[in-house]
């Protein structure tokens, strides 16, 4: 397959705000697939983000290729994979211009469109996670399976590339054979907003009620003395945690899989400021501030996977081995005790309460009605799209925000306001700093950039807004905090923004 057929196709579906139309064009390519590693490749530059991920070679290495563009497409998806694969292992002395070198070469054979394609894929700018939804769809269509089997495969595999493989080249049968697998990190299980706890009781039936933490999303997984732990883009993080590490190995089972959060405490038990908890995970890490974890759900135990169980079934297989350690919560409370708790929690320093139905099964990857967040802040995860140049005490600093819903259609993030309001000093100063490493263009007074970096935004509501494209526009949005937990695909959609109109009017959904 030519590289020109994929640019094609991905120009194609950018273009459509048909959700159909896109899985067909998917679907289409990936069917049109030579062979498994063709497929693999496909997939992968389909959503953004090459099989190798960061290959050493970043925005000022490519705008220096300074290629002269070929007149026809003659390039494959194999040679740019293997092209690919050949940069992300050069490393040692001069591995900087021998990968130059190497990416000249294969510019050069490379047509305008192609050209521009390639550097947007490699530095990330491609990078839609919502697509992955839309690229699920077109691998079922694309094998003739259910939707759902694709999804599940996806959710224990992690990888997208691999789920298309095993669809096409495999079917219902080689989904099906997709297990949870110790040491392979599976999709988090996600909740959806609750408009009050009323109405999260009332509509959950039978319900656990659980302290939301200000921490860290992680996931553990133990094989005898092995034990790997990973961040909720399935990152993995175990050198940087050996506290954990030393915890799980020592608890009671031979084999785990356990969800939870986890967070840097003060002296006297209230929840650092996040950024300390998250500054753990970096490269060079605080070792000297330790992290608590706090347990709530559990996958697997001593040889059998929990995920098709019942909540209820994983909470007690979660207390039989990890008691002191799992999250603060009540099962089944009436209205008066999950009350309390909510009032404990706050009281406490975190978030919230999460509300889960005890009959739900653990179904990865998604946002679905079973776990439901009650906190009194109404708060959006938002993409930072670009930002200006700020002026009197602020010139010479990134500002003012602007910020983007995700597309669940896996179209670019759409706009929805801006904001400079709740940006400390130092927030002003990390941006300034940070964003043009993240930079696409540039204006006088703007800098653009890469839908990658995720805000929380706490706000007063959302308005019809004609000034917008989504329809809508935020109310007294201000900045909380950076999600460096999270990447685009974590991201609020536009749906969930029109949601928040007054009385859940949808008027804006349809201009």
């Amino acid at each position: 397959m030519l590289l020109a057929e994929v640019v094609e196709a991905s120009a194609a579906v950018t273009a459509t705000r048909s959700r159909l139309a896109k899985v067909d064009l998917l679907a289409a390519l990936v069917r049109s697939a030579a062979g498994p590693q063709e497929l693999r490749a496909v997939a992968a530059f389909l959503v953004g983000l090459p099989l190798q991920g960061r290959i050493g070679a970043g925005w000022r290495t490519l705008v220096k290729l300074d290629a002269p563009a070929a007149a026809e497409p003659t390039v494959s998806v194999a040679e740019v994979d293997a092209t690919l694969d050949a940069v992300a292992n050069t490393s040692g002395t001069g591995s900087t211009a021998r990968r130059g070198e190497l990416l000249a070469a294969l510019f050069v054979r490379c047509t305008e469109a192609e050209q521009e394609f390639l550097i947007r894929l490699m530095t990330g700018e491609l990078r839609q996670g919502a697509l992955e939804g839309v690229m699920l769809d077109a691998i079922a269509k694309a094998a003739d399976v259910p939707g759902e089997q694709v999804r599940r495969a996806f959710m224990l595999s992690g990888s997208l590339p691999e789920t298309a493989v095993a669809a096409i080249h495999g079917g219902a049968e080689a989904l099906a054979a997709v297990r949870l697998e110790l040491g392979r990190p599976l999709r988090p299980m996600l909740a959806s907003p609750a408009e009050s706890l009323a109405d999260a009781l009332e509509e959950l039936g039978e319900v656990s009620v659980e302290y939301k933490l200000d921490g860290a999303r992680v996931q553990i997984h133990r094989d005898g003395d092995d034990v790997r732990v990973y961040t909720r883009t399935l990152r993995e993080i175990t050198s940087a945690v050996p506290e954990l590490v030393d915890l799980v190995r020592a608890l009671p089972c031979r084999s785990a899989v356990f969800d939870g959060e986890t967070l840097a405490l003060t002296d006297d038990g209230r929840p650092r400021p996040f950024q300390e908890t998250m500054s753990r995970f970096g490269a060079a890490s605080a070792r000297d501030l330790l992290l608590h974890p706090y347990f709530f759900d559990c996958l697997h135990l001593d040889g059998v996977d929990l995920l098709d169980a019942p909540l209820v079934e994983r909470q007690e297989a979660l207390a039989r081995v990890a008691g002191p350690y799992v999250i603060p919560g009540v099962t089944r409370p009436d209205a008066d005790a999950a009350s309390t708790l909510l009032k404990n929690a706050l009281a406490a320093g975190h978030e919230g309460v999460m509300v889960k139905a005890l009959s739900s099964v653990y179904a990865a990857g998604r946002r679905g009605r079973a776990w439901q967040k009650v906190k009194p802040v109404r708060t959006l995860d938002l993409v930072v799209l670009a930002a200006e140049w700020g002026h009197g005490r602020r010139t010479g600093l990134l500002s003012n925000l602007h910020l983007g819903a995700r597309d669940p259609d896996g179209g670019p993030p759409v706009m929805v306001g801006k904001t400079f309001k709740g940006l400390t000093d130092e927030l002003l100063a990390w941006q300034t700093e940070e964003f043009p490493k993240h930079e696409t263009r540039r204006t006088d007074w703007t800098v653009y950039l890469r839908p990658e970096l995720v805000v929380e935004i706490e706000l007063d509501g959302v308005q019809v807004s004609p000034r917008y494209p989504g329809g809508v526009a935020l109310r007294f949005a201000r900045v909380l905090r950076y999600r460096p937990d999270k990447d685009a695909a974590d991201a609020d959609t536009i749906d969930t923004v029109r949601a928040l109109l007054p009385g859940g009017r949808s008027e804006a959904a349809a201009e």
